[in-house]
């Protein structure tokens, strides 16, 4: 029987396949020289995947002409004359893979070397069986297919080649090749897993292991390839730059981190202060144990003869009148300071003038006042932050001028935190397929939205780098934003691949998303993303400088409406168990702005208070609760309720003038001022009212049968001296204030000053016109806010007939209307009690020791001072941001970039090329590209945490011919500098300068950045580079790096000093660069690299001025030491008390550094004018505890005249001052807004507390030990008169009225 021919055939077929498969695969059984382990390709697995070779242990062969001839092109010289063990379709993917490879590792000859010698040997070596092995094999059809091998390298070229390969950088991202080309790997057998693991669609097609030749015995196995080329190679073909190889770097000069001086855990300042105080403690131990020992031996050494009469200091009134008529009164100071005299007659006759002209006095003030705040047509608020911190002169604002000039602003960045930690137990994995799904839909419907103002979409506003896709970081781009590719059950694999390799999940707009931008909360080194408890998504917008209002606009419509969509979305968030977090870039400018409309209430308030107070408080002397109980009726016509009021208006007129004034002359006000002046001259005002309108009562007493005008004349001639001494100190204070470069504290400095200026004038003229005014009121018995309404009653100067006198038992007439006293119970307090204690001699001793140990420790709290702002603290206490920022702190794995931008560089010329380059081989060791790599490599100084784009060696690098993807030449089709005589090499030599130079950067600009050619530049350095034609020249360029995270304000601070030091290195070590750092917030940290010497200079010149002042207008240099001394412990207890409450030096804290020392003026400057120039009537009632006075007892009459002072003014410091601040603070402490409770509170609550304990308690005691020579009172007709004149008047009040322990 006969089979058909098909038959036949078919059954020959089988049995040939039959026989094939029977024999099996051809495996690699013979480990010999000359013979192949592989050989050619069988097919693939799969109808997509890659062709895998057959197993063929045979014998290798010679190649065709051109196999060699290509063969030798890639791989060298070596293979000129050898047999091969692989074919023309082998050597083509080999050819093609090894480009890819090039692309990002060709910066370094070692490293590209290696790696082809690698691959070159493993695909074509002749002796290939000797180092592989075939383990594992698939038929397929009449063939095997390779699956998987032994590939047995050594381990010194294993090391070698990792070591040449881990530090390249990939140009065109500044990452690691090594995060492409090896995953990431931290050793050799990491790098070559990574490289022998099978990945279809890229990488091996077969698994590759490379076991380590000393694990196992291979038998006849033995490595082949050897000599790894290493990157500092002596070499010149192989040595690789700086930027790529560690070992070729020069190295950079240590930085002496700017440590502070310490003495163990104290620095030294701290300890310094404490020895000085312990040393102090010991000599006043030692001295007071001398004393007391010394007076023991004296009294037992003489016998008492008489025994001393003691009397009691509340019985002390009528010995007192005994010494007066003994003879203190020449005792008392004589002699006249002719500077006190001058201003004394002057402020005399200015104020009879104003008390005769008191409608006229008004007039005229209230018609400068208005004519001032005419300026208020050209009045404006500053609220650009940049504006407000940064000097228009100063280097930051210069350097962001040119930034934004050349680069366009910087983007707009619109980022949201998806956080899973609203479970008790803490945070918890925020990724799932199901929380997947719902963010991929979430920022689909972000991309898709519009405005409903103009129908503006993400596309409208967004950046394009290339020009056509948005930027989007997100781990939803790694799949270009489309949910479909995410497999079910694979899906953590697949976003862990792409994590591991960035390069081959690229997102639409062409760079990679580096991880620490996407994911946070987990180790990104060692724990896989399923760990991560934060998913980040930020959006990139373009910005536009105010010079664009419209396209401003555009993306500032999109804000909002995206921050709408963002909050519902955060509900979405809570149900599902997450917490969503969010900023746009108009969120913080609008939380600002709920913030100061929420502190505006509070503000108000706060003055409410302290008027009302102020105007009830001002009539204590004459209105006293006795006095409302006996005769309610009196007390409506003794009340100064309206004289308050003319007060605080005086003090809101004098603040309207001063912004009038400046508004006029162009300066912008800020919102500090608005907050912080009426506040500032409420105090200084009050006090100074206070002081005329107690002084006015006791010459109503003293000269009561003077005219009013003559009266007031004496009143504003005793304290228009005192007045003058601290309206001009805190003047001139604050006015040094206007020299500051800063904007916000200069132009709070000058408003503050010209408030002060204008508030004293206004109350030697216009007050005391009022005060006059009011007088005549009260001798009228005309009630008092209704002058229209007479009271009439016994005894008064209009009874029900009309006649009278206006004497004893009236409700108005003389200045003793029936039932006034001359005192009230605080200043008896302070007269009989308070100022005796504490002049005892012990009690000072006791005094001046805690208040220098106060001084010590605010002196050792000095250096642990912080500096910065946090932008928490300046949000409401409900801003969604605060939330956000917490979150960017604690999960956003990667720092601000930063840009080193040069400025008039002429890079077409080559030496310039050299002081930037870092990957060729003439660059100059401390490049501006080299410098910054070996910054890169110590973090912890430099906050330089990622690889340099360096745009010269990208450039000069897309020119190499050998990547034939990059530069082609639009004529020929061919790369540029393929027929370029000199060849492209790493030497410069022949690389293109001048018009030639620019020519290829265009072509480079617009190439557009593909996987092929990643070093094309218009995706990356599309906006790095402005080209100038004319003069040939780049005239601006940035090199982009960035920081390490940064999650403090000291971290900031840090990193923006450890930029200005880097670009500083880079000048000197290259004198044709120009170079200075940028990153966005750069600007509002200049402020702190001088901020502290700043605060010494301004409260060093203020009280340097303070001691001048004091010393010329009192005649004392000591008195004027004593009041400056004093003035620098109330700042530096204050200081001192900021680092302990947690208020950070910035800006707004130096605002009140300087309100420090102006209110520590008005609180000292007073009782220093009264310890200077005594009242006599005053002074002669000094109790006898004091001391009998003697001729060149210096001490007694500082302690009596220091007596005097409290006594005098003691009580309107304490009431016009302490009180009406510390009512106005207290008020502030109900605030919503942090800033305002950390910043104002905490501050001026300290301030009031520390000033009030050191003018009332500690100045008199240092006057009285240190203070100056006493003058006479020019204003003054001698005590005793004074006495009987107020004696004379208290005799004819009635005996039922009169309730006086004085006399």
């Amino acid at each position: 029987m006969r089979w058909p021919s098909w038959a036949q055939s078919l059954s020959l077929a089988t049995l040939l396949t039959t026989t094939a498969i029977a024999a099996g695969p051809d495996l690699t059984t013979i480990h010999e020289a000359g013979r192949c382990a592989l050989r050619g390709h069988c097919g693939s697995q799969s109808l997509f995947g890659s062709s895998l070779p057959c197993p063929d242990n045979g014998l290798a062969e010679t190649p065709s002409d051109d196999l060699r001839k290509n063969l030798v092109s890639v791989c060298g010289d070596a293979w000129a004359d050898t047999k091969v063990c692989c074919k023309e379709e082998q050597f083509d993917t080999l050819q093609s893979n090894l480009k890819k490879a090039q692309n990002i590792i060709a910066a370094c000859p070692a490293c590209k070397t290696n790696f082809y010698d690698l691959f070159c040997t493993f695909t074509c070596s002749p002796d290939q069986s000797l180092f592989v092995n075939v383990t594992q094999t698939v038929p397929k059809g009449a063939k095997f297919l390779v699956t998987e091998l032994d590939h047995l390298v050594s381990d010194d070229f294993g090391t070698g080649f990792y070591d040449s390969c881990k530090d390249v950088k990939f140009g065109a991202t500044g990452g690691r090749a090594m995060e492409f080309i090896g995953g990431g790997a931290k050793n050799f057998t990491q790098f070559l897993k990574y490289l022998g693991d099978k990945k279809p669609f890229l990488g091996s097609p077969f698994q590759i292991d490379f076991p380590r030749p000393s694990s196992n015995d291979f038998g006849d196995m033995d490595t082949v390839v050897s000599d790894p080329k290493p990157c500092n190679s002596t070499d010149e073909r192989y040595k690789c730059a700086c930027v790529d190889c560690e070992g070729s770097c020069p190295a950079l000069e240590k930085v002496e981190v700017a440590g502070e001086c310490h003495v163990g855990l104290l620095p030294c300042l701290s300890f310094a202060v404490i020895i000085i105080y312990s040393t102090f403690i010991a000599l006043l131990v030692l001295v007071v144990v001398g004393h007391i020992a010394r007076a023991n031996m004296r009294r037992s050494a003489t016998p008492r003869l008489l025994q001393d009469t003691t009397h009691d200091d509340d019985d002390e009134d009528d010995v007192d009148t005994i010494r007066m008529s003994a003879g203190y009164a020449s005792e008392r100071p004589a002699k006249q300071y002719f500077l006190n005299t001058y201003c004394n007659l002057a402020f005399s006759r200015l104020g009879r003038t104003c008390a005769r002209f008191p409608a006229i006095t008004v007039s005229a003030s209230v018609l400068v006042v208005a004519l001032l705040s005419l300026g208020w047509l050209r009045f404006a608020i500053e609220t650009d932050p940049v504006r407000l911190w940064v000097a228009p002169d100063s280097d930051a604002a210069q350097e962001k001028h040119f930034f934004d000039t050349n680069f366009g602003p910087f983007f707009r960045a619109e980022q949201a935190f998806l956080v899973n930690d609203t479970h008790p137990g803490g945070a918890g994995p925020v990724l799932s397929y199901d929380t997947l799904k719902w963010w991929f839909d979430v920022e689909n419907r972000v991309a898709t939205l519009k405005t409903p103002e103009n129908g503006y979409s993400l596309k409208d506003v967004c950046y394009k780098p290339t020009g056509a896709a948005c930027v989007i970081q997100s781990v939803t781009q790694y799949f270009g934003g489309s949910f479909s590719q995410l497999d079910k059950d694979d899906w953590a694999e697949q976003i862990q691949d792409c994590v591991d390799t960035p390069v081959s999940c690229l997102p639409d707009f062409g760079q990679p998303l580096v991880i620490q931008r996407l994911l946070g909360g987990y180790n990104y080194s060692s724990e896989p993303i399923t760990k991560a408890s934060a998913l980040v998504t930020t959006w990139v917008n373009t910005n536009y400088n105010p010079t664009s209002p419209h396209e401003l606009a555009k993306v500032e419509e999109w804000e909002r409406s995206t921050q709408t969509l963002l909050l519902e979305i955060s509900k979405e968030a809570k149900e599902r168990g997450l917490r969503l977090s969010f900023n746009t870039e108009i969120s913080l400018e609008q939380e600002l702005n709920k913030n100061t409309n929420t502190d505006a209430g509070i503000v108000i308030l706060s003055y409410i208070v302290m008027f009302f107070y102020a105007s009830l408080a001002l009539g204590s002397t004459t209105v006293t609760v006795s006095l409302i109980l006996r005769n309610p009726r009196q007390a409506l016509v003794q009340s100064k309720f309206s004289l308050g009021i003319v007060g605080i208006i005086i003090v809101l007129m004098s603040v309207a003038a001063s912004v009038g004034l400046f508004a006029a002359l162009g300066v912008k006000a800020t919102l500090i001022i608005a907050e912080v002046i009426p506040f500032l001259v409420l105090a200084v005002g009050v006090d100074n009212i206070f002081l005329l309108v107690h002084e006015f009562e006791r010459v109503n007493i003293s000269h009561a049968d003077e005219s009013v005008p003559d009266r007031v004349g004496r009143a504003l001639g005793r304290m228009g001296p005192s007045i003058l001494l601290s309206a001009s100190t805190e003047t001139v204070a604050f006015a040094l204030g206007a020299a500051v470069g800063m904007p916000a504290v200069r132009n709070f400095a000058a408003y503050a000053a010209g408030a002060v200026a204008i508030n004293a004038g206004l109350q030697v003229t216009m007050f005391v016109a009022v005060l006059a005014w009011n007088q005549e009121r009260v001798e009228a018995g005309r009630m008092d806010c209704v002058p229209c309404v007479t009271l009439t009653g016994k005894g008064s100067n209009r009874d029900v007939n009309g006649g009278g006198n206006g004497m004893p038992g009236g409700y108005g007439g003389a200045p003793f209307s029936g039932g006034l006293e001359e005192e009230g119970w605080l200043s008896r307090f302070i007269r009989k009690t308070y100022a005796p204690a504490i002049l005892g001699d012990r009690a000072r001793v006791a005094i001046i020791t805690i208040f220098l140990g106060i001084f010590t420790v605010g002196l050792a709290l000095l250096p642990t001072l912080e500096l910065g702002l946090d932008q928490r603290i300046a949000l409401p206490q409900d801003s969604h941001l605060i939330s956000y920022f917490n979150d960017l702190y604690d999960y956003f794995g990667a720092g601000p970039p930063t840009y080193f931008v040069t400025q008039n560089v002429n890079a077409t010329a080559r030496h310039e090329q050299q002081e930037l380059c870092g990957r060729f081989g003439t660059c100059e060791a401390f490049s501006l590209a080299n410098i910054l790599e070996q910054e890169r490599k110590r973090p912890e100084v430099s906050f330089i945490a990622d690889a340099t784009a360096s745009w010269v060696d990208d450039f000069l690098g897309w020119l190499n011919p050998q990547l034939e993807e990059c530069c082609v030449d639009p004529k020929t089709g061919k790369p540029c500098f393929e027929d370029r005589e000199p060849a492209w090499n790493i030497s410069l030599s022949g690389m293109p300068q001048g018009q030639e130079f620019l020519d290829y950067m265009h072509l480079w600009l617009d190439s557009p950045t593909t996987p092929e050619c990643p070093l094309a530049g218009q995706a990356t350095y599309g906006d790095a580079v402005v080209l100038d034609e004319k003069h040939l020249t780049i005239p601006a360029s940035h090199f982009r790096t960035a920081h390490t995270p940064l999650r403090s304000q000291q971290d900031f601070i840090q990193s923006y000093a450890s930029a200005r030091r880097i670009s500083k290195s880079i000048e000197e070590h290259n004198p044709g660069l120009k170079v200075f750092p940028y990153s966005k917030f750069y600007i509002f940290f200049d402020q702190y690299a001088t901020i502290a010497k700043l605060a010494m200079a301004l409260v060093g010149g203020a009280l340097g001025f303070i001691l001048l002042i004091t010393t010329v207008l009192l005649g004392s240099l000591a008195t004027g030491l004593v009041v400056t001394i004093t003035v620098a412990m109330i700042v530096t207890d204050v200081v001192g008390t900021m680092s302990l409450v947690g208020v950070s030096l910035n800006a707004v804290s130096l605002v009140n550094v300087v309100i420090c020392v102006g209110i520590g003026v008005e609180f000292c400057a007073h009782i220093a004018r009264s310890f200077s120039t005594p009242s006599a009537s005053v002074l002669e009632r000094a109790p006898s505890s004091l001391g009998p006075p003697g001729p060149g007892s210096g001490v007694v009459t500082r302690k009596a005249r220091a007596w005097a002072a409290l006594v005098n003014v003691g009580g309107s410091v304490f009431s016009g001052i302490t009180i009406t601040k510390l009512l106005g603070v207290f008020v502030l402490a109900f605030t919503r807004s942090k800033i305002f409770e950390v910043y104002y509170f905490r501050v001026w609550l300290a301030l009031v507390i520390w000033a009030a304990l050191h003018a009332l308690v500690f100045l008199p005691v240092a006057l009285s030990l240190l203070g100056g020579q006493g003058y006479a009172d020019a204003g003054s007709d001698g005590g005793l008169e004074q006495d009987l004149a107020s004696r004379r008047y208290r005799a004819l009040l009635p005996e039922e009225e009169y309730d006086s322990d004085e006399y």
